[in-house]
């Protein structure tokens, strides 16, 4: 099977899709394609409210255009499809997305395509969810009239180091013929390489245990705050000092959230529970991880209680919504739970974040972002993601953010010097 020179159709301009559009579209024949109007607008005007690609590399593609009419996509004969698989408020695989994208491809396929899917899946979801739509929908045989590859994401949100074309990528196909073929075509814009897998199945299984270990270890380290903690030792010193050894893992504490980390290992025990085995060991980690930002959130309010505040006459401060630094994505942000469990004990809570967008922010979490100046300060201030703006705050400029003779610091990524924060009246809690 040769792949050359036919035109690609990207289905979600997200995170994900719209770096890989670009990159393909700077060679070949590309597509664009988005269900929101308004997404492509902003893309045809060389502007990404991600920030994964700049308006330079945005013109760069010179051969990608971008369209929301379900009509273009007959002018492809390889489609990639990128859409968002998150789980829902259960914990479940939520494929809702991938499915109506199937749906969609279905109607446009002609014989001879081929569909590659790069969104997170459990292992066998290409062949027993997605295939099974795409010949409904078409009329068409699988393996005989269209084909299928996988070849998982990842895209790494906020890292201008390791990108798209930096990273190896693994591909598959639903036969060798089409493997190889696949493969070939990511091997034209990944620079790093990449890795062929034997089947479908083992590329999709790769992308949920990458993921998958990470969120173990940081629940390690997670479990090691709680102990530590009790213990009344700081944990970050611990990790230090361990790290002096070459092979230990230099992981830290912190609140699991995002698109990958807090949702693939979900996909995995899914599909393990399905075919009749419970998994412990990922299920603990996981249990661990979402408890994460009520324990900051609680040992926050002991700490005001011990300081002698009256919790639901205060003012709370957090230091940013995103999943992580230098961002603007808000998808499963463990700021939130943070947020909702200090709003329980009845504290007023003011959230600032400047790479969040406080449209999207209210649309998907309800909340309004604020301010938190020495014009508006707080009671107690938790510095809950590590933006290079907080960074490089001083303890003594952190300081003016609060009123009270002994406010509360809650600095979740250990940004900043121990001492120096006491020095200046905190009363502070760490990972």
């Amino acid at each position: 099977m040769n792949l050359q020179n036919k035109t690609i159709a990207i289905i979600g301009l997200g995170y994900v899709g719209l770096p890989l559009a670009v990159e393909f579209g700077k060679y070949r024949d590309t597509i664009g394609f988005d269900i929101n109007p308004a997404r492509i607008a902003e893309l045809q005007s060389d502007k990404d409210h991600t920030l994964e690609c700049s308006p330079e590399a945005l013109r760069a593609a010179t051969h990608l255009r971008y369209s929301a009419d379900r009509q273009d996509l007959q002018l492809a004969q390889i489609f990639i499809v990128t859409v968002p698989t998150p789980v829902d408020q259960a914990n479940h695989p939520d494929m809702t997305s991938l499915i109506k994208a199937s749906e969609t491809l279905g109607k446009v396929l002609k014989v001879g395509d081929v569909v590659i899917y790069e969104s997170t899946v459990y292992p066998g979801a290409t062949e027993e969810v997605c295939v099974p739509v795409l010949e409904k929908f078409s009329g068409f045989k699988f393996n005989q009239d269209f084909f299928c590859g996988y070849s998982p994401e990842r895209i790494n949100p906020g890292d201008k180091i390791n990108t798209l074309t930096t990273i190896k990528k693994i591909t598959s196909g639903s036969t060798p013929e089409v493997a190889d073929a696949v493969d070939q075509l990511y091997g034209q814009i990944i620079t790093a390489g990449t890795y062929k897998a034997g089947s479908i199945k083992v590329a999709e299984a790769a992308k949920v245990i990458e993921n998958s270990q990470r969120d173990l270890n940081i629940a390690f380290v997670n479990e090691l705050s709680l102990i530590f903690e009790r213990l009344q030792i700081d944990t970050l010193e611990v990790l230090e000092a361990a790290g002096s050894k070459w092979n230990f893992m230099p992981f830290r504490p912190g609140m699991v959230g995002g698109h990958c980390i807090g949702v693939d290992p979900y996909y995995l025990t899914h599909k393990a529970q399905e075919v009749g085995y419970k998994p412990q060991i990922i299920l603990a980690g996981r249990r661990i991880n979402e408890n994460m930002a009520r324990y900051v959130a609680r040992n926050t309010i002991k700490l005001m209680l011990q300081n002698g505040m009256d919790v639901p006459r205060c003012r709370i401060g957090v230091l940013g919504i995103t999943f992580k630094e230098n961002c603007p994505d808000i998808r499963n942000s463990k700021v939130v739970d943070m947020v909702r469990e200090f709003e329980a004990w009845g504290a007023s809570v003011v959230v600032a974040d400047p790479w969040a967008d406080a449209q999207e922010v209210h649309d998907k979490y309800g909340l309004t972002l604020g301010q938190i100046s020495p014009q508006h300060p707080v009671d107690a201030l938790v510095v809950a993601v590590g933006h290079r703006e907080y960074r490089t705050t001083t303890a003594a400029e952190l300081r003016q953010f609060c009123q009270g003779n002994q406010p509360v610091l809650t600095d979740v990524k250990s940004l900043y010097n121990r001492q120096a924060t006491a020095q200046q009246g905190f009363t502070v809690f760490r990972l």
